[in-house]
């Protein structure tokens, strides 16, 4: 009984989470390490040397920098994602739902009791920290402290689909040393090493009788974190004083998130403990970006990004005696996303910045031909 408890709970709880990052249909991926950037939708994000953020977007452009420059911001994400008329068409063990092992009969999850309204994400903010300093006309170093992958989704507490998850939360912190070298007026090169910091957290309730209140409903979570080493690397061409070309690549990060499971119940008993694993990988990505210096005020910028989702294959979940609790093979794509945006000095303190962005969503489940575009306006 215990075992099939732990073993049914884990896999729905990690199941949500997989669908919750596929709902979004972006992944997890973070993008707001510059705020200037988000002006032009990071459109020279490889290539526009404009302030300490390129330690992020292109180690190799330090060199470039005149002087000594600290960066430090946030990003509050205020997603509207209100629910509503939402119809279940998943199927639950009603074994399962009424807290014992498995029996054969399915039910549809819209029988159960509960609403089907509120907002799911929650507004989050994500600070960025980054230090640039040049140490010889060729040289510089520069040092980082961002959040390069996120997700977060809380439902409501009687939310019809809390038997399947009702909070999710991956976070993500790297710390990035980073060395730059310029050859000439014309190329450098940069390096960097990320230590990268994980921490999951995964929710679902389970009935503990037949009338499904959420009121009598046994909480179950999973709890991890692991640490990890990746690195980037990047090259700046500049052909002419008013163009510039940039490459930068981010390498993958294997996880092994370990951590434990609970069930309590509503008086705060522990009922059920395990131990669990979880293997993730994050991503490598790759981005290009052309910034061409039009007059003394205006610039102008095009960015072509890759990032291969297709790393993330599977969702595996082994427990205490490494038996597989679950595995969910997934249906992410690799993704490209374009942008274009400018630059217009207003004044000596004031920019305009302009952009339109256009991103191929990478799973597939959801529609991974599917495209959006936006434009934006930042003043700074």
């Amino acid at each position: 009984m215990k075992n099939n408890f732990n073993k049914l709970t884990l896999a729905a709880a990690i199941t949500a989470a997989a669908f919750a990052s596929q709902a979004h249909a972006g992944g997890y991926q973070i993008n707001e390490q510059s705020v200037s950037g988000q002006g032009y939708g990071h459109a020279g994000r490889s290539s526009n040397v404009h302030d300490a953020t390129i330690v992020y977007g292109n180690p190799a452009g330090m060199s470039f920098l005149d002087r000594a420059q600290v960066t430090v911001g946030a990003t509050y994400l205020n997603v509207n994602t209100d629910i509503s008329n939402v119809q279940a068409s998943r199927f639950i063990d009603s074994g399962v739902a009424t807290g014992g092992a498995p029996n054969g009969n399915q039910i549809p999850v819209g029988s159960i009791p509960g609403g089907n309204d509120g907002d799911m994400v929650p507004g989050t903010p994500i600070p960025f920290a980054f230090y640039a300093q040049p140490v010889t006309d060729q040289l510089a170093f520069g040092f980082g402290v961002y959040a390069p992958f996120g997700s977060k989704t809380d439902y409501e507490d009687d939310f019809q689909g809390r038997y399947f998850g009702d909070y999710t939360e991956v976070k993500v912190v790297s710390a990035q040393p980073t060395v730059s070298y310029r050859f000439n007026d014309q190329w450098s090169v940069g390096a960097g090493i990320t230590y990268n910091q994980v921490e999951g957290e995964l929710r679902r309730q389970l009935p503990s009788e037949a009338t499904f209140n959420p009121a009598n409903d046994i909480d179950s979570r999973v709890e991890g974190d692991d640490e990890a080493w990746g690195y980037n690397l990047g090259v700046i061409y500049r052909p002419v004083p008013e163009t510039t070309l940039g490459l930068t690549y981010r390498s993958k990060v294997d996880y092994t998130l370990e951590g434990n499971f609970s069930a309590t119940d509503p008086l705060g008993n522990v009922v059920r403990s395990d131990s669990a694993n979880l293997d993730l990988t994050t991503p490598e990505t790759v981005n290009f970006s052309l910034t061409q210096q039009m007059t003394d005020r205006l610039k102008l910028m095009f960015g072509a990004s890759w990032v291969r989702w297709s790393q993330f294959d599977q969702i595996l979940v082994t427990g205490s005696q490494g038996d597989t609790i679950t595995q969910e093979v997934q249906n992410y794509s690799n993704a490209w996303a374009f942008a274009t945006g400018g630059e217009y000095q207003l004044t000596k303190t004031l920019a305009r910045m302009l952009h339109r962005v256009g991103q191929q969503h990478p799973n597939a489940r959801f529609g991974g031909d599917d495209a959006a575009q936006s434009w934006k306006l930042a003043i700074y």
